[in-house]
């Protein structure tokens, strides 16, 4: 089915389902589901044209609101932070592209993040409207993050991430813990923790588990190599300061720190470093490296 809104600047339409209820006009509905929306706004977005149903009619100002139907808009945001870092593409062929993401700068549009995020950056540069990311990483975490570029191949690439079939390191600077202690297999049960943003670990049968060795030894810090066999989210970041290795400036484990804004000059010291996989297509070994340091 074509998108009843085209990518527009780089953003694809967001959607969102009618549910059951008794709004009178599609208007009223999306008036009381974004509350943070001011109503001039949404009347100005109807009269552009940039509100359209899932057959890509335009919903007016008096269209009569009906449940079960998808009603698509493109999100905008005011003032939204600007992030000093670029990305760079270090592979890209007809199925995929591989880029090297900087510190601070988000996957894919979310909360006060649009335009400055990763996807929309690329897709702004390369005019790449079928982009989709096939996994993601922290707004903190810098390193690679994989594409997909073609909707015909893209299942592909996708499965091999259930299949376990992309091997993932990630290189952390963290304080030292006894060598006796390493290298270690970390497993653990993970499930969301307080506040709602933060993971912890519990009894139970483990459902994370990640490789850590040490790769170099300074004054107090170490530089560690973390092998992900799960994706738990925060998965890294716990499991290291579960070892008494909080990763260096990290503002939620193993204490929250309060709001700030962001500190460019402190980012997190993690990095997906490298990606390995056997191509699906082509059956060829590939592997790719962070050109970024910690």
């Amino acid at each position: 089915m074509t998108a009843p809104l085209p990518v527009r600047d780089g953003v694809g339409p967001s959607t969102v389902l009618l549910p059951a209820g008794n709004w009178h006009t599609v208007l009223a509905f999306l008036i009381a589901r974004f509350a943070d929306v001011a109503p001039a706004i949404w009347q100005r977005r109807i009269a552009r044209g940039d509100v359209r149903d899932e057959h890509g009619e335009p919903v007016m100002l008096d269209t009569p609101y009906q449940a079960g139907i998808c009603v698509c808009y493109y999100r905008e945001l005011d003032d939204e932070p600007e992030i000093p870092f670029e990305a760079s593409v270090i592979y890209r062929d007809e199925h995929v592209l591989i880029a090297d993401k900087p510190h601070f700068l988000p996957v894919t549009p979310s909360g006060r993040f649009l335009h400055q995020t990763l996807l929309v950056r690329l897709k702004k540069a390369y005019g790449l409207d079928e982009l989709v990311p096939l996994h993601r990483i922290d707004r903190g975490t810098a390193g690679l993050v994989l594409f997909s570029l073609n909707p015909t191949t893209r299942g592909l690439y996708q499965s091999l991430f259930p299949r376990r079939e992309i091997q993932k390191v990630y290189r952390a600077l963290a304080p030292s813990v006894p060598t006796s202690q390493l290298p270690v297999t970390r497993r653990s049960r993970m499930v969301e923790g307080e506040p709602f943003f933060r993971m912890r670990e519990v009894e139970g049968t483990p459902n994370s588990e990640t490789h850590i060795a040490e790769l170099q030894r300074f004054d107090q810090y170490s530089l560690y190599a973390l092998e992900p066999v799960t994706g738990k989210k925060h998965q890294l970041r716990v499991h290291l300061a579960a070892l008494g290795a909080p990763i260096l400036n990290d503002r939620f484990y193993p204490d929250v720190l309060p709001d700030a804004v962001d500190d460019f000059e402190r980012p997190l010291k993690l990095l997906a470093y490298s990606l390995a996989y056997i191509d699906p297509l082509t059956r060829r070994q590939q592997r790719f490296e962070s050109s970024r340091t910690l």
